[in-house]
């Protein structure tokens, strides 16, 4: 958390520093309602948030006016997930007279389902929430896979049909479009002028991972349907992509569409950290999926470790977790690290403790936060109010969600107590002693 200085005097409260994107901090404070749920150090857990709420704009809904003229449907629903998490996980409720959790995860649904566009591509969500944005003649694997999991988490959690209506019609509508293949492949994207017909064929980790936990979350919901199974298990064999046998044997995650290559950009080496979070909840939602995915958390975790020896600090993390030594990634410009490895090494490694903690609760097994089905403001427009057709260009998504090093160094500490062995024995001793003289 060093790296966020929003709690700063003069700082925006919410916001990473720049080049960082916005999307980036809800995903960062998404993982730190994990960090205090897998360890209970709630030390970071007022700024998670301040954070949260300064950042849900007039409405109540993650549409901050600092935001709504370059936002996306993907980077909304990034602060849905961590609201979902803080009502799953029961983490304090906000002050009394504050938007509450589970309502901000609704009113973002609500927006999102309202976009729902049947005009092009027989459905689905744009990339872009409006038309004056770069993106917005894209539909995204990762947009219509977040409504998918926020839909399916909703319908889990509240028992409301109307989630569980819309996560299938999700579910429907991509299974026929040309974004995922029959042997689960799932690419980007595809541009709207040419009826989604034509997809961009990268694979990238979250995507699979969104599809894969919404489809856990459904399999839960429906008392361990057949059909809800076979596509968490058609997903999952998917995933093998992300597990190649010439980097790591197979057992460990790699992010294949850059890394290999070097040619990630700054955001996308931090997609493994919500591939691996992903992961592991599905272990406890659908426990059949245990036997495979355990063992491969396990594995990336401790060649995660290894990584995570660099810079002057020795605790900066690499992005080729299947090297036995620090690969040298520090970053670009005048960066003097690279957070979204961090991001993905801190997820990897609390992943591994997945069986220590309690499966996400419901509001009837103990779930405390309360929701407001009819949230979501006054709709896309109003949040724009007179500036609706005003060009706004944008530039390239960057940034990661940032983790401080010692929060990193504590869980490797702390994971070697539970997988001691002889890749970690001797690091962890290492990391032992420099938690005694921080």
């Amino acid at each position: 958390m060093k790296y966020y200085q929003g709690n700063q005097t003069g700082q925006t409260v919410g916001i990473l520093p720049n080049p960082y994107y916005w999307w980036e901090a809800g995903a960062m404070f998404a993982e730190m309602i994990e960090y205090w749920f897998y360890t209970g150090d709630a030390t970071y857990n007022e700024v998670v948030t301040q954070g949260l709420l300064a950042q849900v704009g007039p409405d109540n809904d993650y549409m901050p006016p600092n935001q709504t003229k370059t936002e996306g449907n993907d980077d909304q629903v990034f602060w849905a997930f961590a609201c979902m998490n803080a009502a799953e996980m029961q983490f304090p409720n906000p002050p009394s007279g504050s938007p509450q959790w589970l309502a901000l995860a609704q009113a973002v649904f609500n927006l999102q389902a309202a976009r729902w566009d049947d005009t092009t591509c027989n459905g689905g969500l744009r990339w872009q929430v409006f038309a004056f944005n770069k993106g917005y003649d894209y539909k995204n694997s990762i947009s219509n896979g977040g409504f998918f999991q926020l839909a399916a988490r909703l319908a889990r959690y509240t028992g409301n049909q109307t989630y569980a209506d819309w996560a299938e019609k999700t579910w429907d509508w991509w299974a026929a479009s040309q974004l995922v293949t029959p042997t689960w492949a799932i690419y980007d994207g595809a541009a709207t002028a040419n009826n989604c017909s034509n997809p961009t064929l990268h694979q990238w980790s979250y995507n699979a991972g969104t599809f894969l936990m919404g489809a856990a979350y459904m399999y839960n919901h429906t008392n361990g349907s057949a059909l809800w199974g076979s596509r968490v298990g058609g997903i999952l064999n998917g995933t093998e992509v992300f597990f190649p046998d010439e980097y790591g044997g197979g057992t460990i995650m790699v992010e294949v569409a850059c890394e290999p290559i070097v040619s990630c950009n700054n955001d996308q080496p931090s997609f493994k950290a919500y591939l691996s979070r992903w992961l592991a909840v599905t272990t406890q939602l659908a426990p059949f999926t245990s036997s495979w995915i355990l063992p491969k958390l396990l594995t990336s975790a401790k060649g995660a470790a290894l990584q995570c020896s660099g810079g002057s600090d020795g605790t900066t993390c690499g992005r080729k977790w299947y090297q036995a030594t620090w690969d040298g990634k520090y970053g670009v410009g005048l960066l003097t690290n690279r957070p979204s490895e961090q991001m993905s090494a801190l997820s990897i490694v609390q992943a591994n403790l997945i069986s220590k903690v309690p499966p996400p609760v419901t509001a009837n097994t103990g779930g405390h936060s309360q929701g407001d089905p009819s949230a979501g403001g006054g709709g896309d427009k109003a949040q724009l109010g007179g500036a609706y057709t005003d060009r706004i260009s944008t530039g390239d998504r960057a940034g990661a969600g940032i983790l401080t090093a010692l929060v990193l160094v504590g869980l490797l500490w702390m994971l070697g107590w539970m997988l001691w062995d002889e890749v970690f024995s001797g690091s962890l001793l290492w990391l032992k002693g420099l938690l005694h003289s921080s």
